[in-house]
């Protein structure tokens, strides 16, 4: 018995999102899941919202993360494990679900390894943009691993970021960023020390991977008046700025229950003053207030990026034809009548 349209559930793979991408343009795309994070964080109470499920070993994490608004429910599935490089692994991969409130009946199931790259780019972008100095066009980018060149196109898309200077600690990860963005329209610069590449730099943006309090940016090396996005802190143990840095900039979080745990917070104290960053989006807090305030984003991820993400990857599916149906849902002719189904599919005798 062949499944009926509604029992098949369109999958994007990673080819499929590859050429999505190259269909619309990464710019295109980067703006477009900007727009969709926006539009999401605007209506932030209207979601049932919980900090990721994670299951930590002393080597990486596995998470779970879901949110859910009146008309869809969405899930990723993601890892970090650090030392997945010296295997020749990805530290990070991901998928993710769709799903339709009403029925249950899940929309789309889709890569999200590279999903997660472009809409966590997409996120700094978000935050850069409402909070970065005005006329920033520089990007100290400190870590120049995976996620790295998503970041630096997505503060060229959105932010109009014009000049680049790159460190990270392997000279073969920053060799390797720069060949990737040397067709970019991006000035690239590369360092040999974070302090040589922060200098001048009005927006920071650092994406470490190693699974421990990290001193990425020490309180000396910091100036007045930039943007920071922290981005690689992500679990408990796991931080880039020292402490003395956060107590000097006025700090942008997702979720707090989740940041508190998991973010460059974890190094202060609970009842340390933090702004959700959809309050700074919806106009009932504010951003940026002079010129000379250190604006610091910490990025750890939260699931209603995902829900975005996936919230525009499913109308851009339906859009291109992208992707391909997969029997995923059991289907009886009767809903009450699962086991005649299997019995009905037995092979016949010889």
């Amino acid at each position: 018995m062949l499944p009926s349209d509604k029992a098949l559930v369109p999958f994007l793979s990673v080819d499929h999102m590859m050429q999505l991408v190259h269909r619309l343009g990464l710019d295109t795309v980067l703006t477009g899941l900007a727009a969709a994070i926006e539009e999401d964080f605007r209506r932030w109470n209207r979601f049932d919202k919980t900090a990721r499920v994670a299951a930590h070993s002393p080597v990486g994490v596995i998470e779970l993360m879901p949110a859910a608004d009146e008309a869809h429910y969405a899930f990723k599935y993601v890892n970090g494990h650090p030392g997945n490089t010296r295997d020749g692994l990805q530290t990070v991969t991901a998928f993710g679900v769709l799903a339709d409130m009403a029925t249950g009946y899940p929309l789309l199931l889709s890569e999200m390894t590279l999903l997660t790259a472009l809409r966590t780019a997409a996120m700094s972008a978000v935050a850069t943009r409402h909070l970065a100095p005005a006329g920033a066009h520089v990007l100290a980018m400190i870590g120049n691993g995976a996620q790295s060149e998503f970041q630096c196109r997505a503060l060229q898309a959105l932010c109009g970021i014009t000049h680049v200077r790159l460190y990270d600690t392997d000279a073969a990860a920053t060799a390797k960023c720069a060949a990737n963005l040397a067709q970019s329209g991006l000035v690239i610069s590369t360092h040999g020390t974070p302090e040589a590449a922060i200098e001048g730099a009005q927006i920071l943006t650092t994406c470490t991977a190693d699974k421990r309090q990290a001193r990425v940016l020490t309180d000396n090396m910091v100036g007045s008046g930039v943007h920071i996005n922290a981005i690689g802190g992500d679990c408990p143990g796991k931080t880039e700025l020292a402490e003395g840095l956060l107590h000097r900039a006025d700090i942008f979080v997702e979720y707090p229950p989740q940041t508190r745990v998991e973010g460059e917070i974890q190094q202060l104290a609970a009842d340390h003053p933090v702004t959700e960053l959809w309050q700074v989006i919806a106009g009932t807090a504010p951003g940026r207030r002079d010129d000379r305030q250190i604006t610091l984003f910490d990025g750890v991820g939260f699931a209603i990026e995902d829900f975005s993400a996936l919230r525009y990857v499913h109308d851009q599916v339906r859009a291109t034809g992208l992707g391909q149906k997969l029997d995923l849902l059991a289907d009886p002719d009767d809903p009450r009548d699962l086991y005649g189904m299997l019995l009905r599919a037995a092979p016949n005798p010889a």
